[in-house]
């Protein structure tokens, strides 16, 4: 099944937006989540945890210093691929003035719901382009 970026939704955060192209709930058959993450200069998202998936992020640019279980954060970059078990506090913060851009995989997929409770979610229709500006 091909997923183009302009077939999905988009959801919005103060921080950056995320694309999910692969998800349980999306594609039949699908048992993990796959999607593209832009975490905005300056930006990151809040400590974390996903208790019912380990997470894989993959870096395609940008740069970031990334914290897993707790521990001192590491700079990551173009290329890297970070591995964090299930239930492990985590957080990603992008140290540049240009976006970060990820790949991100849940396995078992599903754990992308609990994003639907943020209180800073704006979700915009497949196709619309988000606005970002720098505060």
């Amino acid at each position: 099944m091909l997923v183009n970026p302009g077939d999905v939704t988009t959801m919005t955060f103060d921080w950056g937006s995320i694309k999910w192209f692969v998800t349980p709930s999306s594609v039949p058959g699908a048992g993990s989540t796959l999607g593209e993450v832009i975490v905005n200069p300056g930006k990151g998202h809040a400590r974390h945890n996903h208790p019912g998936a380990e997470e894989v992020i993959y870096v395609i640019s940008g740069e970031a210093a990334q914290m897993v279980d707790d521990g001192k954060p590491f700079r990551i970059g173009e290329g890297d691929a970070v591995h964090i078990p299930k239930g492990v506090w985590h957080s990603t913060y992008n140290t540049t003035w240009r976006p970060l851009r990820l790949i991100v995989t849940y396995t078992p997929g599903g754990e992308e719901k609990a994003l639907e409770a943020a209180p800073d979610l704006r979700l915009l229709a497949a196709g619309a382009v988000p606005e970002w500006s720098q505060s």
